[in-house]
């Protein structure tokens, strides 16, 4: 398999069906774990920022001379929204001193804030999406991503009673 393909499809998690984004999105979270194990939040957000620069750069040879600039097999846009949705759940269990997994409903309310930002497309995530372009395939997902994020903060702040709930 040559390099973009690899990168693209996530180590081949794109390849898996049905519903390849959602098995992207799955296959991220493992990773995402490894990553805050060996390097708490920072290692999670440089990971973040090299998938969306591998990402861009394999999406951009992937679809070269193609008809379809976002096959679906393509999930390292996926890989990179995830794990920007779980910015908070890393940065949270690292300033509290916890293991991420002590954070497990954030990885759940991450993982479905994602993928509902990613299939309902609302504003800014369905404009990046219609760029079709290489850089619209991860911006799409990176902005669902932020959007998620925002999500998992404001759930937390709620069950941890930050507004008097």
């Amino acid at each position: 398999m040559r390099p973009t393909r690899l990168i693209a499809t996530f180590f081949g998690a794109g390849l898996l069906r049905p519903a390849p984004g959602t098995w992207g999105s799955l296959a991220a979270l493992p990773v995402a774990w490894a990553l805050h194990q060996m390097g708490g939040f920072p290692a999670l957000a440089l990971a973040t920022l090299a998938a969306f620069a591998l990402g861009w750069w394999a999406t951009h040879a992937e679809t070269a001379g193609t008809d379809d600039p976002d096959p679906s097999e393509i999930v390292i846009d996926e890989v990179a929204g995830m794990w920007l949705a779980l910015w908070p759940v890393s940065l949270g269990a690292a300033l509290q001193g916890v293991p991420i997994t002590a954070l497990w409903p954030g990885w759940i309310v991450a993982f479905l804030a994602f993928r509902a930002f990613d299939i309902w497309k609302p504003g800014p995530v369905g404009l990046a999406d219609r760029m079709h372009t290489p850089l619209g395939v991860m911006l799409d997902d990176i902005i669902a991503g932020a959007m998620a994020a925002m999500v998992v903060a404001v759930a937390a702040v709620i069950a941890h009673g930050g507004f008097g709930v």
